[in-house]
């Protein structure tokens, strides 16, 4: 999902819930079609939307003992991507939301936060806390440092997202702005906020982000990525 219209149209339309994992602890308490239930014992695990499991417990509070609500989201519009049929390491809070892509082999940290759009290609790494805002852009082998902000653009839908192409590595706490096009190869600098396009190649730091140089072998050196950090 990487057209901006079709993003637009999917959140206007998406049913806000509350999903919610109710434990239950009754007697003779029955099921119900609106959600799923399983037995454990004397427990009912009721998974539904929160309304749904409200009217249960009102409908059938005086055969209940003792409850339990778990949840962990409120009136949200966009689910969390279903992960479990994707070739890559995705480790313990991080957010991928509905409509990204993640890539072969890509590797996504803990704390990283990944919008409805965004694109990570095959073998990219996206370290701890760093956020891919909305249609954000990133190819292949690239590394997105710890902390890190690639800024979302998904209204309005004309507005061109951040675009990072194959072998880019970017440091910790980086911002790339909006509609920046970072070429094939480059370094972005800890900290550098980056404004303007970047050329492949090149070795961009400050802030303003600007070029101090052209990519050579000390640059490759210190920034070679390990790539058995991303296989399965």
């Amino acid at each position: 999902m990487k057209n901006a219209e079709e993003i637009i149209d999917y959140i206007k339309k998406a049913e806000k819930k509350t999903p919610v994992k109710c434990y239950i602890r009754g007697k003779d308490l029955p099921d119900i079609n609106e959600f799923q239930t399983f037995d454990m014992g004397s427990t009912k695990l009721l998974i539904g939307d929160l309304d749904v499991v409200k009217g249960y417990i009102e409908t059938y509070k005086d055969d209940i003992e003792d409850y339990y609500i778990d949840y962990d989201r409120r009136n949200s519009a966009i689910p969390l991507l279903d992960t479990t049929n994707i070739n890559a390491r995705i480790e313990p809070g991080s957010y991928i939301r509905e409509g990204a892509v993640i890539g072969d082999h890509a590797v996504i940290m803990m704390g990283a936060v990944i919008n409805i759009g965004a694109v990570v290609g095959e073998g990219t790494m996206v370290d701890m806390n760093a956020v891919l805002g909305g249609r954000a852009i990133v190819g292949k082998h690239c590394h997105i440092g710890a902390g890190t902000v690639l800024a979302g653009v998904i209204e309005p839908a004309s507005n061109v997202p951040v675009i990072i192409d194959d072998d880019v590595m970017i440091g910790a706490n980086a911002v790339v702005l909006e509609g920046v096009h970072v070429g094939q190869g480059a370094v972005i600098g800890a900290g550098t906020i980056v404004m303007e396009d970047v050329p492949p190649y090149s070795v961009v730091v400050g802030n303003p982000g600007r070029v101090v140089k052209q990519k050579d072998e000390a640059t490759i050196a210190k920034t070679k990525l390990v790539d058995d950090l991303r296989q399965l």
